[in-house]
C-alpha cells in the first residue's frame, strides 16, 4: 500500500570517484563502483521494493568483502543493491575481440586517442565517441551516422574544461555537477581556447556538454596506462538515426559494428533504456528539452484530487508515455521517433516494464488525436477504452500539470505540427483550455503545406506558398522566389502551379513551417538536415543582431489580426512574410530582419492573447509547444504578457516539444474518470 516512487539513476558520488581513484582502494579503477548514494536504479529494476534479487545485479553473488559491507549499516555501502568490486562484480569486455577487464580498458582508450570510433555500453545503454577535439574523426563520424550537421554532445573530463570552453552560470554549475548530471546547452566562448572542433556544432552558438556520470566514463578520461587522452569526447548516443538506443551486444553488433572500431561492453544487463536528459537553461533557471536518465521516472504531483490510473501514449516524435496514479504523473525516459518500428517495439516493452513497477492496471489509454500516429495504434492495441486528444491542447494540459494549475488558461501552443479537429493541420494556436476541453480562438494566418513529408525538410516550398499566398500572383510569386535565391525556375512554377491548385496540398497553421519559410526567405536555411535546423539558424541569426542592437527596437507596426471570413482571430503573420521578403529584396540585414520576425510574431502573439482574455476574463496563459523551445520568442512573448498584467505559465523540467505531450494526455485521461466512473 501507499505511493511508489522509482528511483532515477544517480550520477557517481565523490566519495566513490576518490576510492576509485585510489591505489590502495580495494575497488581501484573498478568500472561499476557505486554506494547508497550513487548509481544504476530504473534501468536496472525488474520489479519493486528495490532489492538485489529484483535487479539485473542478481547475476552476479557478492563477495565475502561486499557482502560485509552491504549487511553492515554503519558502512556507505549498507543496503546499495548493485553493490559490488572488481572481484565479483559485472565485467568490461570487448565485442569480438579478447580484451577483457584492464585490456580492453586500455585498448578503447588508445583506438579513441589515436582518431577512432569507439561504441561504449553505460548505464542506460550505448554511446557512440570519438575525439571532441579531432576534426577527421568527428567528420568521419558524422558520414557513417549520416548526420551532416546536427549537433554532438560532448563529454568534458571536468568542470576546469567546460569553462575553458563555455560561458556556465553558478546555477548551471550546480545542474552540471550534480547527481542528475544532464547535458546542458552552454553558450561557447568568444574567446576560449577552441580546443572543440568546429565539426561538433557547426554555425551553433551553443554547445551540449556533461560531465562523466558513470565510472567507465571517468576512466576513459583518467587511468594507469600512460596514454594521452583529450578533455573533450563526443558522447552521441549509440543508435542508427530513428531507431532506440542500443542496450545490448547483439543490437550493438547489428547496428553499430558499421559505425565504430570497436565496442567496449559489459554483462549488466540494462533492463530500460535510458537516453542522456537534455537541459537549456531559461531565465538562469532550467527549461528541459528532453527528460530521461536522472530524472526519469519522478512523477509530477498536483493539487487536484484526482482518483484513478491511466496510461498516456505520448506523440510520434520525441515520444515518452506516461503513467498518472492519482494526483502523481510519472513521465517515462525517452523513447524516441516511432516511425522505426524498433522503437515502438521499446515503447511496448517499456510500458509494460513501468506498469509492472509501479504496480498498475490503468483503466483508460489516452493517445494523439492522429489516426495514423504509431502512438495512437500502440493505444488501440491495448483493449482499454481510448481517449483521443488533440495535439496542441495536450500541449497546454502538460503546462498546466507542471505548474500545477487548476485554472482555466489561453493556451499558445505553437509547434511543427499537429492534427487539427477539422481535418487540417494545426501548429500555430491560441486557446481556451481546461481539463475537460478546449476551444480554438485563434490561429497564425492559414497557408497550403505543398509536398507532403518534404515540406518539412524544405523550407524553400513553405516560403513559396507563403509569398504565393499573398501576392496572387503566379508570375510575380516565380520572380520573387527567383530574385530571393529559394530556387530554380522550373522548381518555383512546379511549386507555384501545385500551391493554385492545392495539389499534394494540405491547409496548415504550422508555426514551425512558418519559421522555416522565414529562415528560407532571409537566406539563413532553405532546406534542414535534421528537425528544427532552419528554425533555431533563424533564432541564432535574431540573437546575434540582438547583442548589437544600440537602442530598444521599433516594431513594424502592423495590424494584428486580418480581416477573415475564419471562427476566430487570425494573426497578420502573412503580411509579416510579404514584408520581410520585401525588405530582404531591398537588401536589408539578415539579422536584423530575424529579429523583426521574432519581435513582430511575439507583438501579434500578445495582441491575439490579450483579446482572448477580454473575450473569456480568463488572466493566466500558458506558453508550450516545440516553437518555445527558442528562447528569444518565449522571453519577447512572455515578458510582453507580463507587462498588460497577465499570469504566465512556462516549462520548467517538463520538455515544452513533443517530449511533454504524454503528461498534458495524462491530465486529460484522470479529469475524464472523475467525471465518467470506468470501472
Amino acid at each position: 500500500k501507499g505511493e511508489i516512487f522509482v528511483s532515477p539513476d544517480i550520477a557517481i558520488c565523490d566519495e566513490c570517484k576518490e576510492e576509485m581513484f585510489d591505489p590502495k582502494n580495494r575497488r581501484y579503477l573498478h568500472p561499476f563502483i557505486n554506494c547508497t548514494c550513487c548509481g544504476p536504479r530504473l534501468t536496472i529494476l525488474d520489479a519493486l521494493p528495490y532489492d538485489r534479487e529484483r535487479t539485473s545485479m542478481k547475476e552476479f553473488p557478492m563477495c565475502p568483502d561486499c557482502a560485509k559491507e552491504y549487511y553492515d549499516p554503519a558502512t556507505r555501502r549498507y543496503d546499495a543493491q548493485p553493490v559490488c568490486c572488481n572481484e565479483c562484480g559485472p565485467e568490461v569486455y570487448l565485442i569480438g575481440r579478447e580484451e577483457r577487464g584492464r585490456d580492453a580498458i586500455i585498448y578503447t582508450r588508445r583506438t579513441i586517442a589515436e582518431g577512432g570510433i569507439v561504441a561504449i555500453k553505460g548505464i542506460g545503454g550505448f554511446h557512440l565517441c570519438c575525439d571532441a577535439t579531432n576534426e577527421e574523426a568527428v567528420k568521419r563520424l558524422r558520414e557513417l551516422k549520416k548526420r551532416p550537421a546536427k549537433p554532438f554532445a560532448v563529454m568534458a573530463k571536468d568542470l576546469e574544461s567546460v569553462k575553458r570552453e563555455c560561458l556556465i552560470s553558478e546555477e548551471q554549475e550546480k545542474i552540471l555537477t550534480g547527481h542528475q548530471k544532464p547535458i546542458l546547452l552552454l553558450d561557447k566562448k568568444e574567446d576560449g581556447e577552441e580546443t572543440l572542433c568546429e565539426s561538433i556544432a557547426p554555425g551553433n552558438p551553443k554547445v551540449g556538454v556533461m560531465l562523466p556520470y558513470a565510472p567507465v566514463q571517468l576512466l576513459l578520461f583518467t587511468y594507469d596506462d600512460g596514454i594521452r587522452m583529450p578533455s573533450f569526447l563526443v558522447m552521441t548516443s549509440g543508435n542508427t538515426s530513428g531507431a532506440p538506443i542500443c542496450r545490448e551486444d547483439k543490437e550493438a553488433i547489428q547496428e553499430l559494428s558499421r559505425l565504430c572500431d570497436c565496442m567496449l561492453s559489459h554483462n549488466r544487463k540494462i533492463r530500460i533504456r535510458a537516453d542522456d536528459s537534455v537541459m537549456d537553461f531559461y531565465k538562469n533557471e532550467p527549461y528541459m528539452i528532453r527528460r530521461s536518465r536522472g530524472y526519469a521516472p519522478l512523477p509530477t504531483m498536483v493539487q487536484m484530487l484526482w482518483k484513478g490510473q491511466v496510461l498516456a501514449t505520448g506523440g510520434e516524435l520525441k515520444n515518452t508515455f506516461c503513467i498518472g496514479v492519482d494526483g502523481r504523473f510519472y513521465p517515462s525516459p525517452y523513447v524516441g521517433d516511432l516511425e522505426d518500428l524498433r522503437t515502438v517495439e521499446a515503447l511496448k516493452e517499456t510500458i509494460g516494464r513501468m506498469e509492472t513497477l509501479l504496480e498498475v492496471e490503468p483503466k483508460v489509454v489516452a493517445c494523439d488525436l492522429h489516426p495514423k500516429y504509431n502512438a495512437t495504434v500502440v493505444a488501440e492495441e491495448l483493449g482499454l477504452p481510448v481517449l483521443k486528444i488533440q495535439h496542441h491542447f495536450a500541449h497546454i494540459l502538460s503546462c498546466m500539470a507542471e505548474n500545477d494549475c487548476e485554472d482555466p488558461v489561453i493556451g499558445v501552443s505553437f509547434d511543427g505540427t499537429g492534427y487539427g479537429t477539422d481535418g487540417t493541420i494545426w501548429g500555430g494556436e491560441i486557446l481556451r483550455c481546461d481539463y475537460n476541453g478546449f476551444e480554438r480562438l485563434g490561429s497564425i494566418k492559414p497557408f497550403w503545406q505543398v509536398g507532403g513529408d518534404l515540406s518539412a525538410k524544405e523550407g524553400w516550398r513553405i516560403a513559396g506558398s507563403l509569398l504565393y499566398e499573398e501576392l496572387q500572383d503566379k508570375e510575380k510569386t516565380v520572380e520573387w522566389m527567383k530574385k530571393l535565391e529559394l530556387c530554380t525556375e522550373p522548381e518555383a512554377k512546379v511549386l507555384v502551379t501545385m500551391t493554385g491548385r492545392h495539389l499534394n496540398a494540405v491547409r496548415s497553421t504550422s508555426a514551425g513551417r512558418l519559421f522555416d519559410g522565414v529562415s528560407a526567405i532571409l537566406g539563413i536555411r532553405k532546406k534542414s538536415t535534421f528537425e528544427g535546423e532552419a528554425s533555431t539558424a533563424l533564432e541564432f541569426a535574431a540573437e546575434a543582431y540582438e547583442k548589437t542592437m544600440q537602442h530598444p527596437y521599433e516594431p513594424l507596426m502592423l495590424k494584428p489580426f486580418t480581416e477573415t471570413a475564419e471562427d476566430r482571430l487570425i494573426l497578420n503573420t502573412g503580411e509579416l512574410v510579404k514584408n520581410l521578403a520585401k525588405k530582404r529584396l531591398a537588401g536589408e540585414d539578415t539579422g536584423q530582419l530575424a529579429y523583426e520576425f521574432h519581435q513582430e510574431l511575439a507583438r501579434q502573439i500578445i495582441s491575439a492573447t490579450l483579446t482572448a482574455s477580454h473575450q473569456t476574463g480568463i488572466r493566466k496563459v500558458a506558453l508550450s509547444g516545440g516553437v518555445f523551445q527558442n528562447r528569444l520568442l518565449l522571453r519577447l512573448v512572455e515578458e510582453g504578457l507580463v507587462k498588460q498584467g497577465l499570469i504566465t505559465l512556462h516549462h520548467h523540467l517538463i520538455p515544452p516539444n513533443d517530449g511533454g505531450l504524454s503528461l498534458g494526455q495524462a491530465a486529460y485521461a484522470m479529469a475524464y474518470l472523475q467525471k465518467h466512473e470506468i470501472k
